[in-house]
């Protein structure tokens, strides 16, 4: 039972369909007493309908054969139908569960586990759990039943014409020949449904950060619920289109197994062929093969399918490192966008040596405009995370408006900020998409004042379909400098307390920065802003500037009292700033 603990572990997910399983598991029993009652049924036509040499008496035996095999036929029909429909239900329920508690889980986790681990255990190993619970747990339980089955009727039964019951199993491709076509097309739109729900579950968890910051968690769990349940209905027609072909497979072929022992019947009357006990046994003997070699196949699948339950349990079980406070306190109102950082000291958990930052104080006033500057890993990103409470400080504390960070309602604090990063995250869907993300419930003359806002509008009234065109995965159809602008119209819309920029114009060419820096100048006016700069523009914009050096507050001041009296400031000036 502990290799197969995983599985075990499923059964909670079972018990909402307890009713489907029911079914499942009568069709079971019953599709297997058919197969063991279509033994005796070749024993009856033989012995019986046979030895008494009238006709009635044969088709009377056939008939009752021909009942055993119409029973079986529907019976496997319905094991297989809701066998697969709850296989295909509960690997539904499962992605979502696994998505919603991937959403809630912090920045952190996927720098420890890897987006790419992640999404494949979400897809594979659910897509394998699919299979099993669909399929090959089935197999298993039919095949047991029948193997036990098999062996006490062997013990009590006679060896019969094996060959005119395996006569039958070509009879079975005709029916494959005709509707393979069907089920493979399906199949394939499944599987395309299926990369469909990974392929966002992917590019989500991706940009999780800007997910978070952007507070768009309700928003990703209602669209990727609605691409799950698409996927299930495709798969639910592929199962019937399945169940059927299975259905009229077993008919014809017991069909014919029939037509063969009747005409084997007549021969029999005839003094051609032996009794009907040597039928039934051989009939037994090879079920009871066939079920130890279905057995032996699948006990693999079972062990992986058990191990890729673990693995997507393990997920379900993880924690985030970033939660709500049971009782949070609630932000002031109306938001001023208020920074205060106290002796805050950060270490990234998955690199602890050199520290990130240490002992930083540093006070961002409601309205100002902060700069950041430093040279590569002083801890200017890191602030900007901690910040948006991607991660807590290992000790000190940060205030957004007098209150605690730790003490506030994560959403509560990134509802009220925003943020336009150096690589700005899109998604795939339109520009309106892309922009509305910022505020999922903006109405439209919002989304097209933002657009104007961020100077989009531009390249925005060239595009096919304007506002409505799709601009692909990640906004591969757009330049640099028009994905910052989108970004930022994003932020505009948000309209948030705090903005957070990080280097947003650093690596754009000189056109698109000018377009880009006039649209933030509109964004940062009368809003509290902290900025990661490297041009000078943005710099000398700025009411203050804070230096940075390997994780602390070096020097603060204006650009003319830092070039005065900052050596290093003075220097990444003359190496970025002017270059700039």
């Amino acid at each position: 039972m502990r290799r197969f603990g995983g599985l075990v572990r499923l059964a909670g997910y079972l018990r909402p369909y307890w009713r489907q399983a029911l079914i499942a598991g009568i069709a079971l029993i019953v599709a297997a007493g058919s197969v063991l009652g279509i033994g005796q049924g070749l024993r009856l036509v033989i012995d019986q309908g046979l030895a008494s040499g009238t006709g009635a008496t044969l088709d009377r035996a056939l008939l009752v054969t021909a009942g055993v095999v119409l029973v079986l036929s529907v019976a496997a029909a319905l094991r297989f139908y809701w066998v697969m429909w709850i296989g295909e239900r509960v690997a539904a329920d499962l992605r979502r569960d696994v998505f919603e508690r991937l959403l809630e889980l912090d920045p952190g986790f996927y720098l420890r586990n890897g987006v790419g681990e992640i999404q494949s255990r979400m897809t594979t190993d659910t897509a394998l759990l699919q299979s099993v619970l669909g399929s090959t747990f089935s197999m298993a339980l039919r095949n047991a039943l029948l193997l036990a089955g098999t062996l006490i009727m062997l013990v009590v039964t006679q060896p019969a014409l094996s060959a005119l019951v395996i006569a039958g199993i070509p009879i079975v491709l005709a029916p494959m020949l005709i509707v393979g076509r069907r089920v493979r097309r399906l199949s394939r739109l499944s599987q395309d449904r299926i990369a469909d729900v990974g392929s966002y579950a992917g590019e989500t968890l991706g940009g999780i950060e800007t997910v978070q910051a952007f507070v768009h968690e309700p928003v990703d769990r209602r669209v990727f619920g609605d691409r799950v349940e698409e996927a299930f209905a495709i798969a639910v027609r592929r199962i019937r289109q399945r169940a059927g072909l299975n259905a009229v497979a077993l008919l014809l072929a017991f069909s014919g197994v029939a037509f063969v022992l009747w005409r084997g019947g007549s021969a029999v009357i005839a003094g051609a062929m032996s009794a009907g006990e040597l039928s039934a046994f051989l009939f037994y003997a090879v079920l009871a093969a066939g079920a130890v070699g279905v057995l032996s196949e699948v006990a693999g699948e079972l062990f992986r399918a058990s191990g890729a339950a673990e693995r997507l349990f393990e997920l379900l079980d993880a924690e985030p490192a970033i939660q709500s406070p049971n009782h949070p306190i609630t932000l002031p109102v109306p938001a001023r966008g208020e920074v205060v950082l106290e002796a805050v000291a950060f270490r990234y958990p998955t690199r602890p040596e050199p520290p990130a930052l240490t002992g930083v104080d540093l006070v961002v006033h409601a309205g100002e405009t902060l700069a950041l500057v430093g040279p590569s890993g002083a801890g200017k990103s890191t602030l900007i995370s901690l910040l948006l409470r991607f991660h807590d400080p290992s000790s000190g504390r940060i205030t957004l408006d007098g209150v605690d960070l730790r003490d506030a309602d994560p959403a509560a604090v990134r509802q009220r900020m925003a943020l336009v990063a150096q690589e700005p995250v899109l998604f795939t869907g339109t520009v309106a998409d892309n922009i509305r993300f910022g505020n999922p419930s903006a109405e439209r003359d919002r989304i097209v004042d933002a657009a104007k806002a961020a100077n989009c509008q531009g390249f925005v009234d060239a595009l096919p379909a304007g506002l409505d065109t799709d601009i692909g995965p990640g906004g591969v159809q757009l330049s640099g400098g028009q994905r910052q602008r989108i970004a930022i119209a994003r932020a505009i819309l948000r309209d948030p307390a705090l903005l957070l920029l990080d280097e947003a114009t650093s690596s754009l060419d000189a056109e698109s920065e000018q377009q880009v820096q006039t649209a933030l100048t509109r964004l940062m006016t009368h809003r509290t802003s902290v900025v990661i700069a490297h041009r000078l523009a943005t710099v000398r914009n700025a009411d203050r500037i804070a230096v940075l050096e390997t994780g602390t507050v070096r020097a603060i001041g204006t650009h003319d009292q830092l070039m005065a009296t900052d050596d290093l400031y003075a220097h990444l000036a003359a190496l970025q700033f002017q270059a700039g």
